[in-house]
């Protein structure tokens, strides 16, 4: 009996060391772009695409000191993606998520034909809606401003958010509601005090996907944008001209585009999964 469990215990170590080691095959693939990209940002030009490649060298900060200064501009360009990210991504969680308890709990005739609707709305693909939404914004003065920005961006962030919410507050045990509803507290008291602290981490995996989808797009930012309000996915797209790309920059800007989704996606992490594994349909 002694040998079986010796042997079965080595092939299951056998097993979990040939998964780490996949995993950390995958990871490195994963990464490595990112890390290339970031070690590009900090060479000179001629020193970005040598053979074979130095991982080890001086930094250079010239990209990024030219981006942020006044000939640059980039700093305008990141107000901007800031703005329009976070403003659509507060007003999607917010009304998202009295509408996500409205669907988790009212009592209503057709509520997933409902649900379903609402959801449809986000699965139409940005291309095939790009052109009304820009004829319908130019007839309301929106193309230009960053408002007009903000109301698309919350068109698509809306019913994801509002969806999302709804699998996440029907996680959330009545009993605790019920309890409150007991205890003297109203309808409305019991959304803020019990059903949102409970659903905190799907609040907060919403919100990181929302913003997400909001600071990395491109499509809406590049038509319905002017010189002022244009975001930092469109100020990257105006490095490819006709006598080449200027590579250092895009380097530099693909960098800044990534890390904040990064830093924020390790912040929150814990909550991240907590909040998808909560909302995961059964």
């Amino acid at each position: 009996m002694g040998n079986v469990h010796t042997g079965v215990f080595k092939k299951r170590n056998l097993l979990l060391i040939i998964l780490f080691i996949l995993l950390g095959l995958a990871l490195v693939w994963s990464l490595m772009p990112i890390i290339w990209m970031f070690l590009s940002s900090l060479k000179r030009d001629a020193s970005m695409f040598t053979m074979p490649p130095k991982f080890i060298f001086k930094p250079d900060f010239h990209i990024y000191r030219f981006m942020f200064s006044n000939k640059g501009n980039f700093g305008q360009f990141m107000v901007n993606s800031l703005i329009a990210a976070v403003s659509s991504t507060v007003i999607a969680l917010f009304f998202g998520s009295m509408g996500g308890y409205a669907l988790a709990r009212g009592k209503f005739k057709r509520k997933s034909d409902i649900s379903f609707w609402i959801i449809s709305t986000r699965m139409a693909p940005i291309p095939a809606v790009i052109l009304p939404v820009y004829l319908i914004f130019a007839k309301l003065h929106l193309v230009g401003s960053m408002a007009g920005l903000i109301y698309a961006y919350t068109t698509f962030n809306l019913p994801f958010a509002l969806w999302m919410m709804m699998i996440f507050f029907k996680e959330v045990p009545t009993e605790t509601e019920e309890a409150a509803n007991v205890d003297g507290c109203s309808k409305f008291q019991t959304f803020i005090h019990i059903a949102i602290p409970m659903a905190t981490p799907g609040l907060v995996a919403t919100g990181v996907l929302c913003m997400m989808f909001a600071w990395n797009d491109y499509m809406f930012a590049s038509v319905l944008t002017g010189t002022a309000t244009q975001t930092i996915p469109v100020s990257v797209s105006l490095l490819v001209t006709q006598t080449g790309i200027v590579w250092g920059q895009v380097m530099a800007m693909g960098t800044i585009i990534v890390l904040p989704i990064m830093i924020a996606g390790f912040v929150v992490r814990k909550y991240l999964v907590r909040g998808l594994s909560m909302g995961a349909i059964k």
